[in-house]
């Protein structure tokens, strides 16, 4: 493919992922996955996706910054510098393209817990702040290791009571700061080249309307509309990432 295509695919796709991601509270990696693994391998799609997502939450934060719930942020922040470290570190050591699976399993139970909850009365766990201490170490080694774990921690802060754009800048903050710390360390181990770097920077500057666009519509949504599209997100990203494990099933 001529790299001035493979350029132009690359920003619309981001451009679009980066817009939806607005709307149902992140996910934006998730929607890119299959296309960086297609264009530029697998091994390819933690470094390009942490270098995109850094500028892309960056900006949204700087967008929402009013909104950004920092008690939540500094809870996170020990966890994910460790948790990202370690991800990164791991992702040069194992193949942990299984891990998708796991990951898929959790969304759909959040999905359906979140639906049955209060029809068949199934336990629920109130979500406090300092919860997102392990949460955050945990996703940020995943995400190290794959890319993006998708909106897994979405439940979480609807829980905890985030809405909107609290839910979104609060988020943006975080991951900011999750793959600043993936960068250096992807950087440190040899495996961020020139190329890659490039590539996420076509993905990082797609990001900057796609915000700007994203946050128009995000204010004219209602609380409710916004939930229901985090809820059908998170199945969706589920049953997306069941469908790109098939291959486990094939023998």
């Amino acid at each position: 493919m001529p790299t001035a295509i493979l350029f132009c695919l690359l920003a619309l796709v981001s451009f679009f992922a980066w817009f939806i991601s607005m709307l149902v509270g992140g996910g934006s990696p998730l929607i890119l996955i299959p296309l960086v693994t297609l264009l530029l391998g697998a091994q390819s799609v933690a470094p390009v996706l942490t270098v995109g997502s850094v500028m892309g939450n960056m900006q949204r934060a700087a967008l929402l910054w009013a909104h950004i719930d920092w008690s939540l942020v500094l809870w996170q922040v020990p966890g994910v510098i460790a948790g990202s470290v370690l991800g990164a570190y791991a992702f040069t050591q194992v193949e942990a393209e299984g891990l998708q699976f796991f990951i898929a399993i959790a969304l759909l139970y959040m999905v359906a817990h979140s639906l049955l909850r209060d029809r068949i009365n199934l336990p629920s766990v109130a979500v406090q702040a300092w919860h997102f201490l392990p949460l955050g170490f945990c996703n940020a080694i995943a995400s190290g290791l794959i890319g993006s774990t998708g909106p897994i921690l979405n439940p979480a802060y609807l829980s905890y009571g985030l809405e909107k754009e609290q839910m979104v800048a609060t988020r943006a903050a975080i991951l900011t700061l999750t793959h600043m710390v993936k960068i250096v360390t992807y950087a440190l181990l040899g495996v961020l080249s020139p190329a890659l770097i490039g590539y996420g920077l076509i993905v990082g500057c797609a990001a900057f309307p796609a915000n700007w666009l994203g946050r128009q519509v995000l204010e004219k949504m209602s609380a409710e509309q916004f939930q229901v599209a985090v809820v059908g997100f998170i199945g969706v990203s589920g049953v997306w990432m069941l469908w790109q494990q098939r291959a486990m099933f094939a023998h």
